[in-house]
């Protein structure tokens, strides 16, 4: 038996032993020529013989035919046979040339490493920097229909920064989309398809995948519910950050209002599983919710109440929401908090939904509210409007009011401007912002809005004609004109006001028939009519500007549109209303665009230049 076995073992190592020295030989023959393949030697392909990969091989050279490509499958079976499934095969399949091959991931073919070699394209923490071959490419990703970013989104990642830092235990890309059979979301095999997401996070995070399969989101999941949020949902996919990372979506301050808000902040789960609504709203509206909004670093969000991966329905006795366990819940927080602490509703909503004494409170409460604010505000509005008519009305009445500032024709041009100008501020504030105020004056119905605000605009614009011609084309217009026009005076006068009345100067300087402060208002809306006219124009007929301009131009239009609209109304309400109507001098308002008249006293005071010329022309006060 033992000299059989020797016998056996004699002819192994010579059959070995000339294996060897055959493979010796024809690899001796071959890196005579090849001499760029002598690299091999510090490959895993090291002992084999050339013949091994290139077995079409029969000559020493020159071949021919030309050698066909190296099949890797030949000992690789398994390896080339998953890959064949995946996405970058069926890639090249389909004709895309630039789709990942064995070589583009393993490196050249006489110098592939093992993946236990720290120098190996296949070490783990180096697998980033090889997908990033094709990945980071913009337009190689853009070719195959698919993006650049999520490679990038990944180097910023907790992920991508502690791989970067030489963990060999972070995840990189083979973790979550596999080594060959790499697989499209889209395919229910896929590593990365919705529903597999908990069992691929949970290769590395075991303990909350546990918990997350024992959650009401875990278990809705396993009952095919694709609308149930997965990891990847409330963490991101490849941009994932830590928890105390502010741009996280799982930060304190994020949670509420972009993680768990993008499901519970509508009425999706409401109208298809019967989940509540308005949560989101309702927490918001809440002490916790706006505590939070204004930077709180300690107020709960909806995971302090609910839990963050073991969520469960408030029926279950072992959620922290359960009324069993809501004393110790709240109790994480405020210390002391017993069973009463706890009795009420947290969500706090206009819809109750049990009898407990505390909901019927304040229903009743806010509808008595509701009430006394309406009347008392509205008896304030009475009052107050009914004072404010009397005293307007008294001023009117004044017999001294003989100094004509504005005739008829400008008073009924002030009068198109004023109406027109609020008709445009409402509608395109309502096209601008449809669930404010403004939308609610005009309505729901988008087509009423842009009606109203066109001819508004036509209205505005057809006056801003005719102003000019009047302007121009008329005696007073024309002296108008030179009134209006500015003077080395305006500015001195701007000076010597702002003395004046921050106390540094006792003399008021002598204003003219229209001081620098008309003037500036006057030539604003000059300005004003145009740029708004031009631009509505273009945002009116923004087909035709993209005849001759590039589409970006009604973009740069619809921008100064907006914003002078924003300007030209702050500028009404804080610079013109405050000479009609706040002025304490023309308080409650200045009748002066009703029938175009002031007194004597107000004509000195204000325009004292141009009342001394009126009194010369009179001969009197």
């Amino acid at each position: 038996m033992r000299s059989t076995f020797l016998r056996l073992l004699f002819i192994a190592l010579a059959l070995a032993g000339a294996q060897a020295m055959r493979a010796q030989t024809t690899n001796d023959a071959c890196l005579a020529c090849h001499e760029d393949a002598k690299k091999i030697s510090n490959s895993v392909h090291g002992p084999l013989d050339c013949n091994m990969c290139h077995s079409d091989i029969a000559t020493a050279g020159p071949h021919e035919p030309a050698p066909k490509k190296v099949d890797c499958g030949q000992c690789h079976a398994d390896a080339v046979s998953a890959n064949s499934n995946g996405i970058h095969a069926k890639a090249i399949a389909a004709g895309n040339s630039k789709a990942a091959v064995c070589l583009n991931c393993h490196g050249a073919p006489h110098e592939i490493l093992p993946s236990a070699d720290p120098k190996s394209k296949t070490y783990r923490t180096n697998i980033p920097t090889t997908c990033a071959t094709c990945h980071s490419q913009k337009f190689v990703m853009e070719s195959s229909g698919l993006s650049a970013q999520p490679l990038f989104s990944y180097k910023e990642s907790v992920h991508g920064r502690a791989v970067a830092a030489g963990s060999l235990k972070a995840a990189v890309c083979t973790d979550c989309h596999g080594h060959h059979e790499i697989l499209s979301p889209r395919d229910q095999k896929s590593s990365i398809n919705k529903f597999n997401i908990p069992n691929t996070c949970g290769q590395c995070h075991g303990p909350v995948r546990d918990e997350y399969v024992k959650s009401i989101h875990g278990k809705a999941l396993a009952h095919g519910n694709f609308q149930a949020p997965v990891c990847t949902d409330c963490h991101g996919i490849h941009n994932i950050k830590s928890h105390i990372d502010p741009k996280s979506s799982v930060a304190s301050q994020q949670v509420a209002r972009t993680t768990c808000g993008q499901c519970h902040g509508g009425v999706k789960l409401t109208q298809e599983f019967g989940v509540p609504g308005g949560r989101l709203t309702s927490y918001q509206d809440s002490y916790h919710g706006l505590a939070k909004r204004l930077g709180s670093e300690v107020a709960a969000n909806c995971a302090s109440c609910h839990g963050v991966h073991n969520i469960l329905p408030s029926s279950d006795p072992k959620s922290p929401t359960n009324k069993a366990n809501l004393a110790k819940t709240c109790g994480k927080c405020h210390p002391g908090a017993g069973d009463k602490f706890a009795i009420g509703k947290v969500h706090l909503d206009a819809a109750p939904t049990g009898d407990e004494t505390g909901e019927i409170l304040i229903r009743w409460i806010r509808r008595i509210y509701i009430f006394l604010i309406l009347a008392t505000i509205g008896f304030m509005l009475l009052h107050n409007g009914l004072v404010w008519w009397k005293k307007a009305r008294a001023r009117r009445r004044d017999k001294n009011r003989v100094i004509v500032r504005m005739n008829v024709n400008e008073r009924i041009q002030h009068v198109f401007l004023m109406s027109s100008f609020i008709v445009l501020v409402i509608s395109g504030f309502a096209l601008a912002w449809p669930e404010s105020p403004f939308a609610w004056v005009l309505g729901s119905d988008e087509t009423i809005r842009r009606i109203v605000h066109r001819i508004a605009a036509v209205i505005m614009l057809v006056l801003g004609f005719y102003h000019v011609a009047y302007m121009v084309g008329t005696k007073q217009g024309r002296q108008g004109l030179k009134d209006f026009w500015f003077r080395f005076k305006d500015a001195g006068d701007l000076i010597g006001n702002l003395k004046y009345y921050a106390g540094l100067s006792k003399e008021k300087p002598k204003i003219a028939r229209f001081g620098y402060a008309e003037k500036i208002e006057y030539w604003a809306m000059i300005w004003g009519t145009i740029v708004m006219g031009v631009t509505g124009l273009m945002l009116w007929f923004k087909m035709d500007v993209s005849h001759y301009l590039p589409r970006w131009w009604v973009d740069v239009a619809l921008t100064i549109h907006f914003y002078e609209a924003m300007l030209a109304t702050l500028a009404i309400i804080i610079w013109h209303f405050y000479h009609v109507m706040f002025d304490p001098d023309v308080y409650p308002m200045s009748w002066t665009c009703v029938d175009g008249k002031v007194t004597p006293e107000e004509y000195k005071h204000e325009h004292e230049l141009a009342y001394e010329e009126w009194k010369k022309e009179h001969g009197s006060e």
